[in-house]
């Protein structure tokens, strides 16, 4: 489990509930209508600490030929002795929502287990702050996101708010820790962190295989802070800017861990129930159960919910599931996604049906667009026709249970008969990793590291248009009209996860570039 604390206490703030749906409607508008701006001057930063259970590392070993566990337990060894009474620090936007939280808390577990002391801070900012990370976000991947200036004033205001954050930073870093600052949200860190005598890492997770001038104008913004690294990391080659070149930098894409929560196997009576009781799937009552497991070792028990879909009704329990699991981000193209399925049903069995889940858009903190982009959805299907609208249902996940939120992604996950990722542009993916290692079949844009992952008609089937939604709308149907199609893709995805994108060589390349790190 992923316990929160500011720096000044461990108290947590109380979840925020909802009744019914229309209230719950109500508040997210409330949140996409406050465009106000933040107030005069910068407070002490509150950043919080994110508690993270150990795991053995031996726990991988059973997924791993027999060279690999090797591999992995010298270079944990090695490791132990090299940071030896150093932390390796964290420093990110979030706690959760999103692949690099969930990453972390995977990754900083393994660690621990393997006797390294890791640690992760999450970032104090206030709206205006996320408001122009969010806009860099949507630069470096080639979209003019808001619209919205790149000036003094922003820069200012981004310096300012993480100068606060870095005497907060200041006091709980020791010269000779390792930093490792994720994405545009923390790079003005790096320069006062060397200057205390940290090693300094920025990994940026995010990045467009050919640059334009949106990518230009956001790197333009973060190079005197990315400058100032010790040493850069990025998922593909394509993302390292030219002026980084030459410089420390590494390529590691991002890796899945398959006893997380959201990863872990479950019977399909286990996600018969869940489903159930969730009120996403009308399904028959059973014997399945409604418990699963959280990363400290306790348990929880899935929720009785009237409120998780925000549009359409319950999914009918013949219905086969065509899932896309992301946040609520124009760059995932959410809308792409429904507006193709529901132009193009003529292409698709009568028993096919779109959901689209996203999570609650107040529990993710660094995203202040997700509120907008649910409700652009939300107006979409409120356009269909009636007997369309009936066979598209859209999700809003809570997030004041990380546990529950992630067993109910795996059940959708595993549930779906397919599952898809439209994104315009993709850093990674890892909402494609997870139903890969579940071996589901997967339709996906071939962009960013989508294209690493899926091997087109071994390990899924790759949109090379990611605007093409009459060819998006013809690649799922060719899976729900071949089975033998579909279960080949799905072998074949598990196998490629596998083989690529498991924990131990992730956690062996931070190993490596750390200790060439300390030795100068």
């Amino acid at each position: 489990m992923v316990v929160t604390r500011t720096a000044e206490a461990t108290a947590t703030d109380q979840p925020r509930r909802w009744g019914r749906m229309g209230s719950r409607i109500s508040r997210v508008a409330d949140v996409r209508a406050d465009s106000s701006p933040a107030g005069a001057g910068v407070p002490p930063s509150s950043m919080r600490e994110v508690r993270v259970e150990t795991v053995p590392l031996q726990r991988l070993a059973q997924f791993l030929e027999p060279d690999r566990v090797t591999v992995l337990e010298s270079t944990a060894a090695a490791a132990r002795t090299a940071l030896e009474g150093r932390v390796v620090w964290n420093v990110n936007a979030t706690a959760s929502g999103g692949g690099v939280a969930e990453m972390l808390t995977t990754l900083l577990a393994y660690s621990r287990g393997a006797g390294v002391d890791a640690r992760w801070l999450v970032l104090d900012g206030n709206p205006r702050f996320f408001r122009i990370t969010k806009r860099i976000h949507n630069l470096l991947h080639g979209s003019p996101g808001d619209g919205g200036p790149l000036g003094q004033a922003e820069r200012d205001e981004y310096e300012a708010v993480l100068a606060s954050n870095l005497e907060t930073l200041n006091a709980w870093v020791k010269p000779g820790d390792i930093v490792l600052l994720h994405d545009p949200q923390t790079a003005a860190l790096a320069a006062g962190l060397r200057t205390s005598g940290a090693h300094v890492v920025w990994r940026c997770h995010v990045g467009r295989d050919v640059t334009n001038q949106s990518t230009d104008l956001a790197w333009d913004f973060l190079r005197p802070y990315v400058s100032d690294a010790d040493a850069s990391i990025f998922s593909r080659p394509a993302y390292v800017p030219e002026w980084l070149e030459g410089h420390r930098t590494r390529i590691i894409p991002p890796s899945l861990d398959p006893f997380s929560t959201k990863n872990i196997p479950l019977a399909p009576a286990d996600v018969t129930a869940t489903l159930r009781r969730a009120g996403l799937v009308d399904l028959p009552a059973g014997l399945g159960s409604l418990t699963f497991s959280r990363r400290d070792g306790s348990l929880g028990s899935v929720r009785s919910h009237g409120n998780l879909l925000v549009a359409g009704e319950v999914v009918p329990a013949d219905a086969r599931v065509v899932l896309q699991v992301s946040r609520w981000d124009r760059l995932k193209d959410m809308a792409g996604v429904l507006t193709s399925f529901a132009t193009h049903l003529a292409t698709l069995p009568d028993d096919a049906h779109l959901v689209l889940v996203g999570p609650d858009v107040l529990g993710v903190s660094d995203d202040p667009e997700g509120a907008e982009v649910l409700f652009e959805c939300v107006d979409l299907w409120k356009a269909l026709a009636p007997e369309v609208r009936a066979r598209v249902h859209l999700v809003s996940l809570p997030m004041d249970d990380e546990g529950e939120n992630a067993h109910l992604v795996n059940a959708l996950q595993s549930y779906a008969s397919v599952v898809v990722q439209k994104s315009l542009v993709e850093g990674f993916g890892l909402t494609v990793t997870e139903p890969m290692w579940k071996g589901r079949p997967v339709v996906a844009s071939a962009v960013g590291g989508i294209q690493d992952q899926v091997v087109d008609g071994e390990s899924g089937l790759l949109l090379r248009d990611p605007t093409d939604l009459a060819g998006f709308a013809d690649l799922i149907a060719s899976l729900l009209n071949d089975d033998d199609l579909a279960r080949r893709l799905g072998g074949g995805a598990q196998e490629r996860v596998r083989a690529e994108y498991l924990g131990d060589r992730h956690l062996i390349q931070y190993a490596e570039l750390f200790a060439e790190l300390l030795r100068g």
